[in-house]
């Protein structure tokens, strides 16, 4: 069940970014079922055993769908992000969301997972965990 920080977090965003966040969050949600969700660090976040999977947050560009271990999902549309293993990809309008791809994305997310939970007390080094 979407949590309702996450609803809020959706109803605050302008009415095209409205859209795609409720989008999102409905096929997220729907699909990571042992998934936990909350607002983490200003945005929602879905988490499997504490460990962050996929979220999304408001850009310049559009909405940014992150997954936390998405460079080893071998996949051209995700652009890789940050220093870790993250990638993501910016929507700026609903019908560039992909429902297939981002179900088949969100199947790799659970499958392939790098523990995040853990990076600080691995100091910053990153573990395969599926």
């Amino acid at each position: 069940m979407i949590s309702p920080d996450i609803q809020e977090y959706n109803q605050s965003q302008a009415f095209g970014d409205t859209a795609i966040c409720e989008t999102l969050a409905k096929v997220i949600d729907t699909n990571l079922k042992s998934a936990t969700c909350k607002v983490w660090h200003r945005h929602p976040v879905w988490f499997m055993d504490g460990n962050p999977i996929v979220g999304y947050s408001k850009q310049k560009a559009g909405i940014h769908l992150m997954f936390w271990s998405g460079q080893s999902f071998d996949e051209p549309l995700l652009a890789a992000s940050g220093s870790f293993k993250a990638a993501g990809i910016t929507y700026d309008s609903l019908e560039k969301v992909d429902q297939k791809i981002l179900v088949n994305w969100l199947m790799k997310g659970e499958a392939i997972q790098w523990d995040y939970k853990n990076i600080v007390k691995r100091k910053g080094v990153l573990e395969r965990l599926k």
